[in-house]
């Protein structure tokens, strides 16, 4: 498979993980719940017209890891916050935006640390016309420098320079 439909169906499936995250935030139902409507009502089928594909096993890990580790992802989130932000503060649809990206951050090293900020401040802007998108950039690029060092050079003999 090349990049080009690898790239679109991982992007479809960030963008209805974001939307799935938003939906159980609204909601009393359970992670499963929303999954199953997604994967049965909402994504495409091939025969339908203007089908997009959707990787719906990252889609799926993606909802069920921010679940799973959601303190420990808001606690990242909040800690890159401004003292006057506050995690709750936060308009739904960008909270989501924000743990979708810092799951991945955090518990997907095989999804290069600038791919998912690139992903996540796009899907922003697709949702925001104002600062969100550049908010959104700031905070998961402070979490990735954290949590991935050595990606951005950050680590390394103090000896060196550079």
């Amino acid at each position: 498979m090349s990049k080009g439909p690898h790239i679109k169906v991982r992007r479809a499936a960030r963008i209805a993980a974001v939307q799935a995250l938003y939906q159980l935030d609204m909601s009393d139902e359970l992670s499963g719940t929303v999954i199953k409507q997604f994967v049965e009502h909402r994504f495409g089928h091939e025969d339908e017209k203007d089908f997009i594909a959707v990787d719906e096993a990252f889609f799926q890990d993606l909802v069920e890891g921010v679940i799973k580790y959601q303190s420990d992802i808001d606690a990242s989130i909040s800690s890159k916050l401004s003292e006057k932000w506050k995690l709750s503060r936060l308009d739904l649809t960008l909270r989501a935006i924000l743990r979708a990206g810092g799951y991945e951050i955090q518990r997907r090293p095989d999804v290069p640390a600038l791919v998912i900020i690139d992903q996540y401040v796009s899907i922003a802007a697709d949702f925001f016309q104002g600062k969100e998108p550049g908010f959104i950039n700031g905070a998961l690029d402070k979490m990735a420098k954290d949590v991935r060092k050595a990606e951005f050079g950050l680590v390394g003999d103090a000896n060196t320079s550079i």
